[in-house]
């Protein structure tokens, strides 16, 4: 036994952080019959019910006191979530026990081929067309991690020939290796920076999901993006430009805007369900990964006609007085929130705000400020908005969903769009993104009791 094992030996994992992803932890380790110490630094836990009816016997510990704790664990399971100086996180380091993530383990048992996808912003929408568009071509898939099922509870399902994972830039940033079969990064823009050290630190975790992939796809637009993808293999572009050869792009016939695969015209813009122009992207992104996947057209074209989109994305919620009301909860950065009023026509009366999470609200202010014919702002960082659009917008402020949505539907005209997308986190108001939909969806519905 050599001495890091000595070291170890009697200790037990800590799972620290018990939201969904500490939970699918909690569930592997109990089918490995691995027994482990739970904490989370909040003393609020939604999931105890259920992390007890998974380990009964399970040793939790909640608050933020953790004296002498360390003194028991050989090894860290983190959520990512949980950022690198987070204190524990930090002694840990100094008694160099080893900290690893759900993805890692996940990972630990593939037996499958693997793709995995990153961006500031899509990440989720690609993920479900690609694999949506596995399935259609007879190549069963599962896809998860960042999106929906965490990835160790894929484990708990039958077999696919593919995993599909969407990755955030917290996930990526603790992968000491990842070895994919195919790669894509859809985009990427400042977010995060107050989980990430530095916007620099959060561009590396991005581009490292290309260190070590069979295939990769990039943005053309994105010029950082090549310099990381390994010069020995397969790559695919794809953009909102006329496509070189092979290449995924926009191309226009008679009029007519068509997604693209180097001269070859695939399908009419107007025949994509999916809503807005960044989606167009989505698509070109998903047929590029597929191809290197090795899946036909006619399946992936079929997904493309009938998938009209995940909710809280771009998802249309009604027609109220000749307003259309969308739902892009998800737009939880500035850039996700530009493209989000830049795809739609006619003037926004947009929603936003929450926690901002360091974003540049002032770019967002200058970049669609033309297109608004008013904002109407909640939220903690509601006030930091407001004063970006001073001079640009007009500015109203509301104290909850339901009074900004009354607010905006009243300022909204015939054949304006009223938009909800925060360019912020939900957290100051809202459980998370679906839930901050959700009031959106129930407030519009109000509108016409």
């Amino acid at each position: 036994m050599n001495a890091a094992r000595k070291k170890s030996a009697g200790k037990k994992d800590l799972v620290y952080g018990l939201g969904a992803t500490g939970l699918s932890v909690a569930r592997y380790l109990q089918r490995n019959d691995i027994s482990a110490i739970y904490h989370d630094a909040s003393e609020d836990i939604a999931g105890l019910d259920e992390l007890q009816s998974i380990d009964a016997d399970a040793e939790v510990i909640l608050g933020k006191d953790t004296k002498g704790l360390l003194k028991k664990v050989g090894r860290i399971i983190v959520s990512p979530g949980i950022p690198d100086d987070d204190a524990l996180l930090v002694e840990a380091r100094k008694k160099k026990i080893k900290i690893v993530s759900d993805v890692e383990l996940f990972l630990g048992e593939l037996s499958a081929s693997l793709a995995v996808i990153t961006g500031s912003n899509g990440k989720s929408t690609v993920a479900t067309l690609l694999s949506l568009m596995c399935d259609a071509a007879g190549m069963p898939a599962l896809a998860g991690a960042n999106l929906g099922t965490p990835a160790l509870d894929l484990l708990t399902e039958e077999l696919p020939d593919t995993y599909i994972l969407e990755l955030s830039s917290y996930q990526l940033h603790r992968l000491p290796e990842l070895n994919s079969d195919v790669a894509g990064i859809l985009n990427v823009s400042p977010d995060h920076l107050d989980w990430h050290s530095s916007e620099d630190e959060y561009r590396a975790a991005k581009y490292r999901i290309f260190r070590e992939a069979k295939a990769a796809v990039f943005n053309r637009q994105d010029i950082e993006a090549v310099d990381h993808i390994p010069e020995d293999i397969p790559q695919l572009s794809f953009g909102l430009d006329e496509p070189g050869d092979g290449q995924y792009g926009i191309r226009e016939e008679d009029g007519v805007e068509f997604l693209a695969r180097g001269d070859q015209l695939l399908l009419s813009v107007d025949d994509v369900a999916l809503a807005g122009r960044h989606n167009r992207a989505n698509a070109l992104a998903a047929l590029a990964m597929g191809q290197l996947m090795g899946l036909k057209l006619p399946p992936m074209l079929q997904v493309l006609n009938e998938f009209p989109g995940l909710p809280h994305r771009m998802q249309f919620v009604d027609t109220i007085a000749g307003a259309d009301f969308i739902n892009d909860s998800k737009a939880t950065n500035v850039a996700a929130a530009i493209a989000s009023v830049e795809s739609v026509e006619g003037f926004v009366v947009l929603i936003a705000g929450g926690e901002g999470k360091g974003g540049d609200f002032v770019k967002l202010a200058k970049t669609v400020h033309m297109r608004l014919r008013c904002a109407v702002l909640i939220g903690e960082d509601g006030p930091d908005i407001a004063k970006a659009l001073d001079g640009l917008a007009p500015v109203h402020s509301a104290d909850n969903m339901e009074e900004a949505v009354a607010c905006a539907a009243g300022f909204a005209e015939t054949g304006d769009t009223v938009l909800l997308a925060p360019a912020c986190a939900s957290f100051d108001q809202y459980q998370n993104f679906k839930a901050r939909g959700d009031a959106f969806c129930q407030a519009v519905e109000a509108l016409r009791s």
